[in-house]
């Protein structure tokens, strides 16, 4: 079910405040799909998910490999019968204030993250959204 960006719903948005793991869907460069379990942080004011990796990560090669446009990506969460799905345009910051705040968004939903000189954040620009909750 489609889900308005402007008006997503309290129940969508406390679904994303709620403590789920995520999925990341990616394409490798040999163009086979990549998924992966993560953590996601949702930003509908700024239209953003974020997600913090290692610089090094698979995903992260994934959209950086795409080019400074970015990689058509979506990510995914389940709980029984609700759902919810994000898709957009990720591309990866290595700006720390931009890391930083994904961490903060990340301590949030989850916990505080160890310590971490490689990491980046994958700043998906949302575009559709997805879901029932």
């Amino acid at each position: 079910m489609a889900i308005d960006l402007t008006a997503p719903g309290d129940d969508y948005l406390a679904f994303w405040r709620e403590y789920h793991l995520c999925t990341l869907s990616t394409v490798r460069p040999d163009g086979s799909p990549h998924l992966v379990p993560v953590g996601v942080t949702y930003d509908p004011g700024a239209g953003l998910a974020r997600i913090i990796a290692n610089r090094t990560s698979r995903k992260v090669r994934n959209i950086e490999a795409a080019g400074p446009s970015g990689m058509r990506v979506a990510v995914c969460q389940v709980d029984g019968a609700r759902w919810a799905a994000l898709e957009g345009t990720a591309v990866v910051s290595h700006d720390p204030p931009a890391v930083a705040e994904a961490v903060r968004r990340y301590s949030e939903r989850y916990r505080a993250p160890q310590p971490n000189p490689e990491r980046v954040v994958i700043e998906i620009s949302v575009d559709r959204a997805l879901g029932h909750a």
